[in-house]
């Protein structure tokens, strides 16, 4: 077996922590897994992997040497790519992340009018409120919603999102509308549940104030319903209901005191050079979300 394929096997191991799984993935025998990884060890000399009968954990020269396999294997997919011609004509699997709502509004049209473009793509969306680690889970392109911390990630800015505060026309004529932030004590409020147990809602100069939701939902869908319902007051980004916005469905709140908008970007491993496949999408992205009067801020 060549140095190539057993490094492939090494990492799969340490992704799934368990030789049987990465067999049965790779469509290799438990003992040809098991006879690559010895391999390795012996010409490394040293252990990659301690194995109970449990369980199975990277040593600390493992965890090293995981790190520096994926460069080595992405390096050489890059290469055949690049000989291959994907790094001139988009082909292969696009994999593409971003929050849930986001991504259905906003993302899925543009996905849906790239592979009309480029009908040798397939496409593979994770949508989902969390953020997902490019790397360990195969992902091409992430849109991400609010500061990003430094990384060697290639980072391009798409617009600006607010975070309001909103109710229907019916409730805010029967209850009134808040004039300061304090006045939502006054008010039934919906909240999406989080990590944090403490709901503080912040406003322009850096003010803050703890709000006790009555309503607590566990998706940004819910929430929203429950103001159209004319329960009570929510707070989202604009994004998730402009076209509520737009019907008259719902009304914004307390704008003047609103705090900054928080950027929207997209992300994606840099590379020495993306393939054809992602530069289209970014392309294509780029334009069609910067002319998108919802993400101006």
């Amino acid at each position: 077996m060549d140095r190539w394929q057993a490094m492939r096997i090494f990492v799969k191991v340490a992704e799934t922590a368990s030789f049987a799984e990465a067999a049965r993935q790779l469509n290799l025998s438990a003992p040809a897994v098991t006879r690559a990884i010895a391999a390795l060890e012996e010409t490394i000399g040293a252990r990659l992997f301690v194995r109970t009968t449990r369980s199975v954990k990277l040593t600390e020269g493992g965890g090293r040497y995981l790190e520096d396999c994926r460069r080595i294997l992405s390096d050489i997919v890059e290469a055949e790519a690049a000989a291959g011609g994907s790094y001139a004509t988009p082909a292969g699997t696009l994999s593409v992340t971003a929050p849930l709502l986001f991504g259905q509004m906003h993302v899925l049209p543009i996905l849906l009018d790239y592979m009309d473009t480029y009908p040798a793509v397939a496409v593979r969306t994770l949508f989902i409120d969390r953020s997902v680690n490019i790397i360990d889970e195969g992902v091409d392109i992430a849109l991400r919603i609010g500061h990003l911390p430094d990384s060697a990630f290639t980072a391009i800015r798409v617009g600006r999102v607010r975070r309001v505060i909103c109710a229907s026309p019916a409730y805010l004529a029967t209850h009134g509308d808040p004039k300061q932030p304090t006045d939502l004590h006054e008010h039934r409020i919906a909240a999406p549940t989080s990590a944090w147990a403490i709901h503080e809602w912040r406003f322009r100069g850096d003010q803050r104030l703890t709000v006790h939701p009555a309503l607590q939902c566990n998706t940004n869908e819910a929430v929203i319903s429950a103001a159209l319902a004319g329960w009570g007051l929510t707070r989202v980004l604009h994004y998730q209901i402009g076209p509520a916005l737009a019907e008259g469905r719902l009304r914004i709140v307390l704008a003047e005191h609103e705090e900054e908008p928080v950027p929207v970007h997209i992300l994606y491993p840099e590379g020495r050079h993306a393939p054809a496949k992602v530069r289209a999408f970014v392309d294509m992205a780029v334009d069609r979300l910067r002319a998108n009067p919802l993400l101006n801020g």
